[in-house]
């Protein structure tokens, strides 16, 4: 049995915070369908388990409804299936009703119900669909408890949290618990999760698949799907996370005491992001510069924000003048005196962090005036 596990979907995700590139990561979230059936197709998995949360919302309009549906009629090899998730949970007249209405293709798989469900001659799936954003109980439970053909490979699909794995940026909801031990406990020789945004194994049969796009830093680097080959009942499955995302998303944080380095380090990021023009980074720098290293970085920041697609650059920075900026701004007169006091300001331990802000503002603004 070999089959394709992906989850987090969220098609119709805003992306308000980008602007105008909130348009591209939407459409990279179709694209990423696209490449999920590629890869089912170019390894010979007839099947594709989306494990919860395909859409971003409970109430897509029907182009957003249909949009996901029509990527995967195009792929008439593979069948899809999809669960409710906490993000689209099956209720009354909710997206799924909606999209039942609308009409499905042949090849795709609603899982509304906990019944298990045959795949192909050898496998059975058994479902956990979410009929609220918030389940208190475990919707897995029931698993133990389901008979399935002897002999039959039995893989649960199901979206919740297992921890809260203790991250900031945690993507559990701590409200849609699953016990960690439900592949043994139900016998499951696989159990295909989702709802944590990063692909990860809590057991020798479990897996949170990841999500195909990414949506924010310190999710994953790059969106991916998880091949799942299992030979027989019983036996352990093998899984290979596969890139099939659009977008990378990268986070660099260091300090910065001159601008040399600058050139070096844009090289190992070109070089581990390639193409660069698909990075989504984010930079924290701190340090204290001299007012003419400050002027190079924010060419370098500048250079960089056009090359890449997302740029989000957080500065903590200490004007430092050093002598060769004082000559630049005056040699002995009325302005290298209030450059001196400036300086003497902004490095002043004794005045609060505002008054020294304001004091190398003051000093920058002066040495941009005099050198423009």
């Amino acid at each position: 049995m070999r089959f394709v596990h992906t989850a987090d979907w969220q098609i119709g995700k805003p992306f308000v915070r980008f602007g105008d590139k909130a348009e591209a990561f939407r459409a990279a979230r179709l694209d990423a369908v696209e490449a999920i059936g590629r890869l089912a197709v170019a390894e010979g998995a007839p099947h594709v388990l989306v494990a919860g949360d395909v859409f971003d919302s409970d109430s897509p309009t029907n182009v957003t409804l249909r949009a996901p549906i029509e990527r995967m009629r195009g792929f008439s090899a593979v069948t899809w299936h999809l669960l409710p998730g906490n993000h689209d949970a099956h209720r009354p007249g909710g997206p799924w009703e909606r999209l039942a209405a609308l009409g499905l293709p042949a090849n795709v798989r609603l899982h509304l119900s906990p019944e298990p469900v045959a795949l192909g001659e050898t496998a059975e799936v058994l479902p956990a669909p979410l009929t609220s954003r918030h389940e208190t109980r475990d919707l897995t439970a029931r698993m133990d408890d389901t008979e399935t053909p002897e002999g039959a490979i039995r893989i649960g699909l199901a979206h919740g949290a297992v921890t809260r794995f203790g991250t900031p940026d945690d993507e559990g909801e701590a409200a849609n618990q699953i016990d960690p031990g439900r592949a043994e406990k139900a016998r499951l020789d696989y159990l295909a999760l989702g709802d944590w945004h990063r692909t990860r194994q809590i057991g020798p049969r479990t897996w949170y698949a990841g999500t195909p796009e990414p949506d924010r830093h310190d999710s994953q680097t790059v969106g991916t799907a998880l091949l799942v080959t299992i030979p027989q009942a019983g036996a352990p499955p093998t899984v290979e996370p596969r890139s099939v995302g659009t977008y990378r998303w990268a986070t660099d944080a260091f300090d910065l005491a001159d601008t040399d380095t600058l050139a070096a380090r844009e090289a190992v990021l070109r070089n581990a992001h390639d193409p660069v023009s698909k990075l989504v980074l984010r930079l924290k720098i701190t340090g204290a510069l001299s007012i003419a290293a400050r002027q190079n970085l924010d060419e370098w920041l500048e250079r960089l924000q056009a090359s890449v697609f997302h740029l989000d650059a957080a500065l903590s920075l200490a004007i430092r003048p050093d002598a060769a900026d004082l000559e630049r701004i005056d040699f002995d007169g009325v302005l290298r005196r209030v450059a001196e006091s400036l300086k003497a300001r902004a490095a002043d331990p004794a005045l609060g962090a505002a008054e020294r802000q304001t004091a190398e503002d003051a000093l920058l603004a002066l040495y941009l005036e005099a050198t423009a």
